[in-house]
């Protein structure tokens, strides 16, 4: 096992998350879903929900809350089951490089706490959940949904369930541009107001390509590992070098979106602008991917690419909002 870096917490172990009852059951399925990366997707519904408010000038909390709670459920089932299925493939076990909590899997299966059999029940409960969830808002809104939910489920499963594995083919980092950018703003703001427009797609790119980056850092120490489980990332396909190129594409890409939207007066000027000083810290954290990688430099490099994240989505939320307020 990798020694945790001294800034980093402990890798899950049966003797700190043991115990039958329910408290601690229950403990170890949330922590199972690896919760800390639940923000790319509560934020993305939230802005798409922001969005089709401003367009429809109303919002129905019931769908906004069943939407969130929908999507979730969806992310952390996928976080799940692809734990399930990097351990299968070696890329997990294997995995030496890893920087714990956010490279190399949640490490409950490698290190006992719940075995391959209970993270896939888990993971497919969460996935039930979610349908149970979706036929509510179908109920609600109409058939269109199905739209949505069918192509948000299908592309979690895929990015990493065999013999599909999109993560393992070069297309991961697409598809979770999609499945936590372009599919969850999109679908939020058309049950806020039903429409489904180019404005709205605009609006979700920045997010998407925000949370394409989270990966692509996240990729970087995992890729020795990756490419003997012949899981052949952009990382492992690109090199570091043009990983680097990438990343920094993202976050450039990232800010263009936000003022090519101010520039259609779909959002404040002063948002996209505010995005602009988001790219110092972006390049710093693209200085980190270089070789030989840096273990301390990955790890400040990680933590500053999630908050790049964070407040670009919440600056991007609040743009939303302020040109949304009737006036």
């Amino acid at each position: 096992m990798t020694a945790p870096s001294p800034s980093s917490p402990a890798e899950p172990t049966t003797g700190a998350l043991g115990g039958g009852t329910l408290a601690a059951r229950t403990r170890r399925l949330v922590l199972a879903t690896r919760p800390a990366f639940a923000p790319a997707s509560i934020l993305s519904v939230l802005i798409g929900s922001a969005w089709g408010y401003r367009v429809a000038g109303r919002i129905s909390w019931n769908l906004a809350v069943l939407a969130l709670l929908a999507t979730l459920c969806v992310h952390l089932a996928a976080n799940v089951l692809n734990d399930v299925s990097d351990d299968l493939s070696g890329a997990d076990r294997a995995n030496e490089a890893r920087i714990f909590p956010y490279t190399g899997g949640s490490r409950f299966i490698q290190n006992g706490v719940l075995s391959v059999h209970e993270m896939t029940l888990w993971g497919m409960t969460l996935l039930a959940v979610a349908a149970v969830l979706g036929l509510v808002l179908l109920e609600l809104s109409g058939p269109g949904v199905l739209v949505f939910g069918l192509v948000g489920v299908a592309l979690g499963l895929a990015y990493s369930v065999r013999p599909i594995e999109l993560a393992g083919r070069g297309l991961g980092e697409a598809t979770i541009a999609v499945a936590f950018g372009v599919l969850p703003v999109a679908g939020a703001a058309w049950l806020q107001s039903g429409r489904l427009d180019m404005a709205s797609i605009l609006i979700s790119l920045p997010v998407g390509l925000w949370v394409t980056a989270i990966l692509l850092m996240n990729e970087v120490p995992d890729r020795s590992a990756d490419a003997r489980a012949a899981k052949a990332t952009l990382v492992v396909r690109l090199g570091l070098q043009g990983t680097q190129r990438l990343y920094l594409g993202l976050q450039g890409g990232a800010c263009a979106a936000l003022l090519l939207a101010a520039s259609l007066a779909l959002i404040p000027w002063w948002t996209a602008a505010a995005a602009l000083f988001l790219l110092p810290a972006a390049w710093g954290a693209a200085g980190a991917i270089s070789e030989p990688p840096e273990r301390t430099r990955l790890l400040r490099a990680i933590r500053t690419t999630l908050r790049l994240h964070l407040a670009g989505t919440l600056l991007l939320l609040v743009g939303v909002l302020f040109t949304g307020f009737p006036r």
